[in-house]
């Protein structure tokens, strides 16, 4: 079985107060994007895990698919496996890459082995494994809350609308993000600026790690400038960096502007 992970991108991001447990309670839109790694699972004697693509730092041990096969045959009896990842979003982007890796693994398993999970359980196995995890398993856009793990419905559709995500090939840390942000509650209501006009997003709809890492990385700055130099209705970084995006009314060519960085564009299906 083959599945394909997506990314996502944050539309607007406050970062309203430190938790007791060390994390940040944040608001946010999730929006699913189509930039996807490609995942695939068939039966095998004994387990494995192998990926090819971009390189994935650490031990393929604690791989987040690998972590989320084995949180689920701790309560049913799986099988052994083979397990392939194709890595293609970027690492440490703000798109949720490894996030949506984790979840898309529980729901093939779930399909694959006929676990007859309900939704809500598969979003709570997800919660175990990452704060965005959950969000992947419904893969919709929705309004989050508290550590960006609950979720709320949102009426808000770019169906039809072009994106264009550029990955500036720069590595931000979510412990670095985080350093330049003071959590404070925010100025605007984030629902209602939402349901605005896209074009008056630019003045109402904001990413607060913004700030900090612009001023520590101009060319996230610049990206974003160019991205409305070329016309874009509505332009941010997503999450905690580096990936900027540009929401466009009609499809424009980044690939030739931007040659040596990494950019995927696409019309938004949701």
């Amino acid at each position: 079985m083959i599945t394909f992970p997506n990314a996502k991108i944050n539309i607007g991001l406050h970062i309203t107060e430190k938790r007791p447990d060390g994390f940040h309670n944040l608001e946010s839109c999730f929006y699913p994007v189509g930039w996807s790694d490609v995942l695939e699972v068939i039966p095998a004697n004994e387990f494995s895990f192998s990926s090819s693509g971009i390189d994935i730092p650490g031990d393929p041990a604690k791989n987040l698919c690998v972590k989320a096969y084995e949180l689920l045959k701790n309560d049913f009896a799986l099988p052994p496996l083979d397990m392939h990842l194709l890595k293609i979003v970027p690492i440490g982007a703000g798109m949720g890459g490894g996030s949506a890796d984790a979840a898309f693994t529980l729901t093939l398993l779930n399909q694959v082995y006929n676990l007859q999970l309900p939704t809500e359980a598969l979003e709570n196995y997800a919660r175990k494994l990452g704060s965005d995890c959950a969000f992947f398993i419904q893969n919709k856009p929705v309004y989050c809350y508290e550590k960006g793990d609950q979720f709320a419905d949102i009426s808000l559709s770019l169906k039809g609308k072009y994106i264009v995500l550029v990955y500036p090939n720069l590595h931000i840390s979510t412990a670095e993000a985080y350093a330049g942000v003071m959590p404070q509650a925010p100025s605007v209501n984030l629902l209602e600026a939402l349901q605005r006009p896209l074009s008056e997003w630019r003045h109402c709809v904001q990413n607060d790690f913004e700030k900090g890492l612009f001023q520590k990385y101009p060319i996230l700055s610049e990206l974003k400038a160019l991205m409305y130099e070329q016309g874009a209705e509505y332009a941010s970084m997503t999450g905690s960096g580096s990936t900027i995006y540009g929401i466009f009314e009609k499809e424009v060519n980044f690939q030739n502007i931007l040659p040596h960085y990494t950019v995927w564009q696409g019309e938004l299906t949701s």
